[in-house]
Order: structure tokens, then C-alpha cells, then sequence
């Protein structure tokens, strides 16, 4: 949870006053896209650069590697013009790839399955906690101290979760050992970390079905972030601050989803979990077409869905999966494909408006994903839920 809080506001604060940002340092539209653009493309791109960093170093030095990487981008982007900002935003995104990786991995160490939804849900809430922070906090403070000020505001946070880890991991770094990755896990681990995934041919079917899981839950929620504003401002006449507040409901609303997923998968199926995550993200889009009036309804329960549904994913991975290595490649094969739909939805999106001359066929694109969503879904929970049902106790690594 503390690496959560830097794992995405960094990103999310420049978006607040990009209009500032423009004017200071002369970046053009197609710059201020870039912004938003590369770290959602950079997520895809590094995963495997995360997988081998994990592998060579171990989950804990591959956080503090994380957050060094994030304070510094923060604090580069900062100081300099467009071009010195565009670089510090892809060194924050290529360190947050290695954080959007190692979670899972920890997860599955430290946790007991049965309490891996929990953690994921809090550590999902959390990434949206941050994210809130830095979308309430950074314009009040361009306001007061400037813009630069503002957007390096995040490193404050960063540094102070650097600083937690560094002394976490202290007496580790300094001990004979310091030079072996913990991310071994027993016996046989060794020869599941070549290429764990073919151990088990159920385990490659449910990640497979995870990765189109995840490639409809990103591109449903970068599609609507993107565009979400913009379509309640021209079909329902909101101005700018009221569409941004209506707007704003579908990522605090994830907090929900995020905490609720956990409590409900405790009390009866996966299978029934996602289900439930799937109702609401069709509501989404079915009721901004049948309905758009209840649009302040439709964006707090997509909100709930897309909180719910990536905690619900990655829950999966940890319930699976039998050593940190086999953790770190799934994690990536789905976050590394999932990424790169999250890049194409939102200008598909705006391709579609354009031609189209309204909404109904960015809509119904989302409607698509969510189904996606859905489907495999659906599956990959029945496929896990016989897999963990048949599956020996995992080996756990102490602390």
C-alpha cells in the first residue's frame, strides 16, 4: 500500500493542469497527449524489462528500484521544458511498470490465498487513493506555488515511501546474502522459473483467458477516462467543471469495488464475483445508451466494476500460481497485452465519434470490452476454482 500511493499519481497530477503546463513550456497538443499516452504504452513495453529485473534482483530491491525510478522522473519532468518533461514521464512509467509487476509477486509470497483478494483490493484502492489525492490536490496548489511546485508535490510521497523500504530492507542489503534474490521458493522452483507456464496446461489456459479479461477491463476504462467528460458535456449540456465532477465519480467509485471485491469472493465463488463485476460494467455503457439522464448513477457503477475487476483479476494470479517466478511472467503476459489494449481504446474511441458524429459507437466499443471482460472472465474464474481445488498447499517463504 505504500508503493501504491506512488504508482499512479505521478501520472495523474500533470493531467490537472496541462493547460499551465502548455503554456510554460511551449508543448504542443500532440505533446500533451503524449503525456497521458506514454505511460499506458510504456506499462506494455516494460513488463519484460520487470519480469527479468524481479528475476535478477529479487521483489523487494525491484520496489526500491521502483520508487527511485519515480522519484526521479518526478523530479526531472519538473525542472526542464517539454522534451526534459516527456522523458521524466517515460522514467516514471518504466518504473511503475516494475511496481505494476512486483505486486502480484509479493502478494503471492507473503499472503495465504485465501486472503489474496484482500490484499489486492487494498492495495487497488490504494493506487485510486493516490490518484484522487493528486487529482483534488495539484490545482489548488499550481494555484499557490506554481505548477512546477505542484507536479513535483508527488515526490514528497515518493520519497517517504523510498525511505520506508530502504529501512525495511536494510539489514537484508547488508547481510552475506544480500546478493540473492528472495524469490525463491522451495524445491523445484528453480525449474518452474524457465518457463513455469508450461508446468501446468490448466494454469496457461486461465492465464490466457486473463489476459482478454484484462484487455477488456483496460480498454473499457481507458476508453471512458478518455472520453467520459467530453460525451456528458455534449449530450447532456454540463460544463466543464460539472462533467469533470460527474467524471471523477467513476475512479473514486473504484475504491468500492476495489474493497468489495475481497469481502464478496470470501462469501460464495469466484465465478459469482466476476459476475457480479460483469453486470456492472454492462450497466455502463447499456445505461449511457438507454438512459443517459442516470448518467451520475452509471458513472458510480462503472466505477464500482472497474475497481472490482482489476482486483479481481490479479487475485486470480495469486490464487494460481506456485512460485514468485511463474507470479512475475503471469503478471506480465497479462499486464504487457492488457496495456497495449488500454492504448488503442481511447483513440479508436475518438476515431469512431468523429465519424460517426455521436456517441452510440464509442458506446457500444466499450460495451464490446466489457463483454470481453465477461466471457473470459467468467472462465478463467471456473478454470481457477477447479485448479485451487485440486491444487497441493503452496510453499510460502518467511519474511
Amino acid at each position: 500500500m505504500v508503493l501504491a500511493l506512488s504508482l499512479r499519481a505521478p501520472i495523474i497530477a500533470p493531467t490537472t493542469v496541462i493547460g499551465d503546463i502548455q503554456a510554460g513550456t511551449g508543448l504542443s497538443a500532440a505533446g500533451a497527449g503524449l503525456l497521458i499516452g506514454i505511460p499506458v504504452l510504456l506499462f506494455a513495453i516494460a513488463t519484460p524489462l520487470a519480469t527479468r529485473t524481479i528475476r535478477r534482483f529479487g521483489p523487494e530491491t525491484t520496489v526500491i528500484l521502483c520508487l527511485i525510478g519515480v522519484l526521479a522522473g518526478t523530479v526531472l519532468r519538473s525542472i526542464g521544458g517539454a522534451a526534459v518533461m516527456l522523458l521524466g514521464t517515460a522514467i516514471i512509467a518504466t518504473a511503475m511498470a516494475l511496481g505494476n509487476i512486483v505486486v502480484p509477486v509479493i502478494i503471492r509470497r507473503d499472503v495465504p490465498w485465501r486472503k489474496a483478494a484482500a490484499a489486492t483490493g487494498a492495495y487497488s484502492a490504494t493506487v485510486n487513493v493516490g490518484s484522487m489525492v493528486a487529482l483534488v490536490s495539484t490545482p489548488p496548489l499550481a494555484t499557490l506555488v506554481g505548477w512546477r511546485a505542484a507536479i513535483a508535490a508527488c515526490g514528497v510521497v515518493t520519497a517517504a515511501g523510498l525511505a520506508y523500504w530502504l529501512l525495511r530492507e536494510w539489514p537484508r542489503l547488508h547481510s552475506p546474502t544480500a546478493n540473492s534474490p528472495r524469490i525463491s521458493d522451495g524445491p523445484g522452483a528453480a525449474a518452474a522459473t524457465a518457463d513455469p507456464l508450461t508446468k501446468h496446461t490448466r494454469n496457461r489456459r486461465i492465464v490466457a483467458h486473463l489476459i482478454l479479461t484484462f484487455c477488456g477491463q483496460t480498454a473499457a476504462f481507458y476508453g471512458t477516462t478518455a472520453w467520459l467528460p467530453l460525451l456528458l458535456s455534449e449530450t447532456r449540456g454540463l460544463g466543464p467543471a460539472a462533467s469533470g465532477a460527474t467524471a471523477s465519480l467513476f475512479q473514486v467509485a473504484a475504491i468500492i469495488g476495489a474493497f468489495g471485491v475481497p469481502l464478496l469472493a470470501a462469501r460464495t465463488k469466484m465465478t459469482m464475483t466476476i459476475a457480479v463485476i460483469a453486470v456492472f460494467w454492462v450497466a455502463l455503457p447499456v445505461g449511457l445508451l438507454a438512459a443517459p439522464e442516470a448518467f451520475v448513477l452509471w458513472s458510480i457503477i462503472g466505477g464500482v466494476a472497474q475497481g472490482g475487476g482489476f482486483t479481481a483479476v490479479f487475485a486470480i494470479v495469486s490464487q494460481i500460481t506456485q512460485s514468485n517466478a511463474e507470479a512475475a511472467s503471469a503478471s506480465a503476459r497479462i499486464q504487457g497485452v492488457g496495456y497495449l489494449a488500454a492504448t488503442v481504446a481511447p483513440p479508436l474511441a475518438g476515431w469512431l465519434n468523429t465519424s460517426t458524429g455521436g456517441w452510440t459507437a464509442p458506446l457500444l466499443l466499450v460495451l464490446g470490452a466489457t463483454f470481453m471482460f465477461t466471457i473470459n472472465g467468467l472462465w478463467a474464474a471456473r478454470l481457477s476454482e477447479r485448479r485451487t481445488n485440486h491444487a497441493p498447499n503452496r510453499v510460502t517463504q518467511p519474511m
